[in-house]
């Protein structure tokens, strides 16, 4: 046992600068596809149009974009080498390694699918990739390093970049069962966190990534808050479980089509559908819109705001379950803003942040089945970190509604990762 302990700290620091790289190259790819997807986004959504005398936002011109974002998604599955990953219904944040050969296709339709204003984030695929890279390269330059070791650096890298903090990789992968079970947990997570303060310190000194929403800070708590923080939760986790027993079914309908290219396709005609309703700022991951939502609340009708947190849903409902790629946690938030907002409009005693919270709460529960990520969002989101101890307590309700029911995902097996 002492020779174990002693080596300890030795294996650690030899994990220190892999960690440190794993961190920044994260960061620095999440970016390269961010940036390259926003100058696409620009190009077909505002430019294009200037450029063709079309004024204004055309129901047409948004379904339109979306139906041939679905149609070049479809065939980048259906045509490039390793059909851009597995069906990302079946995968959770982090993943098992994708074959190398994948990676290409993967990017190609994260960006399309990031431009074309699909109701998708960045965050899965862009995990898949860092984590086959790290894994690839890594396994290679040192192998007596443990594949899941590398499969750590770069989930907590991506998750330190895409979050702009290591704080929520380290509780998102303090919930997974990592490393071997008599390692202790700081142990485990300390090169991890190494991988993720990397990836965050990097994403924010060249993008300064803002995830707080501009609402006023909660007053002074009282009971009456448990109630209607309560309340909102578990709506917003009802809307949730709503999506999560729906996805297969949608999921089965779609890949019931004959092949990708008719499945995507189809994806993003219904997408197409949803924009015209619910308009462009239903469109997207979601992060910019939640914040021009919440600037631009008071020229939203009560129905208008309803028609917002029924279609968002939805598009991100269709978006996950016919093949596109890209990750359901930056969409899910904004949906959850958008009730806080009507539920403020609703009832206004409510406090806007106290609102805003406990709907991203209740419906990232009800999607992730993640405690600490679920806090961790709904406190960032308000950026009134005094909100935090009665979030806390308001996980309470959705956590017992949400207790033994699936995941937003799809079963499959594991030979069907990649067809």
């Amino acid at each position: 046992m002492a020779g174990s302990a002693a080596t300890r700290p030795a294996a650690l620091l030899a994990l220190a600068v892999p960690a440190l790289l794993v961190g920044v190259v994260s960061s620095l790819l999440l970016l390269g596809v961010s940036t390259l997807a926003e100058a696409l986004q620009k190009a077909a959504w505002d430019r294009l149009p200037h450029a063709l005398g079309i004024g204004g936002e055309p129901a047409w011109w948004t379904f339109l974009i979306l139906v041939l974002t679905g149609v070049a998604v479809g065939l980048t599955v259906a045509k490039v080498p390793g059909r851009a990953g597995p069906d990302p219904a079946t995968e959770g944040l982090v993943a098992p390694p994708i074959p190398a050969l994948a990676v290409p296709g993967l990017l190609l339709a994260a960006v399309l699918t990031l431009a074309g204003g699909v109701s998708l984030g960045p965050e899965n695929p862009i995990t898949a990739v860092n984590i086959a890279l790290a894994f690839a390269l890594g396994t290679r330059l040192l192998p007596r390093v443990p594949g899941e070791a590398w499969v750590g650096l770069a989930a907590a890298g991506t998750i330190g970049a895409l979050f702009g903090t290591p704080v929520a990789a380290a509780l998102i992968l303090s919930e997974m069962a990592m490393g071997k079970a008599d390692t202790p947990l700081w142990d485990r997570l300390l090169a991890p966190l190494v991988a993720a303060g990397a990836g965050a310190l990097t994403t924010v000194a060249l993008a300064a990534p803002v995830l707080a929403l501009d609402v006023p800070a909660a007053p002074r708590f009282t009971l009456i808050d448990l109630v209607s923080g309560s309340v909102i939760a578990l709506a917003a986790c009802a809307l949730g479980l709503v999506l999560v027993y729906a996805l297969p079914h949608v999921h089965a309908a779609f890949h019931g089509l004959p092949g990708p290219v008719a499945a995507i396709t189809a994806g993003g005609i219904a997408l197409g559908v949803l924009g015209v309703i619910g308009g462009r700022i239903t469109l997207f991951k979601g992060l910019d819109e939640m914040k021009t939502l919440t600037a631009q609340v008071s020229s939203h009708s009560t129905g208008g705001l309803l028609l917002i947190v029924l279609v968002k849903p939805a598009a991100l409902l269709v978006a996950a379950a016919c093949g596109f790629r890209g990750g359901r946690i930056f969409p899910a938030v904004f949906t959850g803003v958008a009730i806080g907002l009507l539920a403020n409009r609703l009832v206004h005693s409510v406090p806007e942040a106290l609102a805003i919270g406990a709907g991203v709460l209740g419906l990232l529960v009800a999607l992730t089945r993640q405690g600490w990520l679920s806090l961790f969002l709904a406190v960032t989101v308000v950026g009134d970190i005094k909100l935090l101890p009665l979030l806390c307590v308001l996980t309470l309700p959705p956590w017992l509604l949400a207790m033994g029911r699936p995941e937003m995902l799809v079963k499959a097996p594991p030979a069907a990762r990649l067809q």
